[in-house]
């Protein structure tokens, strides 16, 4: 994990010991810190498998003849999902309808994936209903189990405390509470 990813001074964050100062989010993502916005940032018409790969294409063959490896796509976007225990029978089908939950453990699975050591996600669980937020908390569970650092966003006490382990409120902007779980109860 990240160890000690805490702001510093305004726009400057401490990684790995270090002081570093992100401009865009592409260097954050290279330094293994991902996020997971409200709306998720995929092409509802796309399938699974090209949403997973977005931006990040595998391809095959020599330059300038270079095309998409939709195979190898298919296959490792399927070996990923069923890591995160995450079955879905037809990866060619548009991205869009796929439920909310399903499409929130996605972009979890797309971020382990890509090298993320701290996980941001922001509101994951806003528009889901009971059933859907459930399979999203299980994977939520399942990113920390992996070893990453998870910071979960939440309006709703009853989420965060199913799985955090420290805990920090905001009011205003102003911190009202930081307590590890053992400190506090819901």
């Amino acid at each position: 994990i990240i160890s000690g990813l805490h702001q510093h001074t305004e726009g400057e964050f401490l990684v790995d010991g270090g002081a570093v100062h992100f401009t865009t989010p592409r260097q954050a993502l290279d330094r293994g810190i991902a996020t997971v916005y409200q709306d998720l940032a995929v092409v509802p018409l796309m399938p699974v498998w090209r949403n997973f790969f977005l931006g990040s294409e595998m391809t095959k063959g020599p330059w300038p003849f270079r095309r998409l490896d939709i195979e190898r796509m298919k296959k490792t976007a399927d070996e990923e999902l069923r890591n995160m225990g995450i079955v879905l029978d037809n990866l060619d089908q548009p991205i869009g309808t796929l439920s909310g939950g399903q499409r929130q453990c996605v972009a979890i699975a797309r971020a382990v994936y890509f090298g993320a050591r701290v996980l941001i996600l922001d509101e994951p669980t806003a528009a889901l209903g009971v059933k859907q937020s459930g399979v999203v908390l299980k994977y939520v569970a399942a990113a920390r189990e992996r070893g990453l650092g998870v910071i979960f966003i939440t309006h709703n006490p009853h989420h965060a405390y199913m799985v955090g382990d420290h805990f920090s409120v905001l009011r205003l902007g102003t911190m009202e509470l930081s307590a590890e779980r053992s400190e506090i109860t819901l």
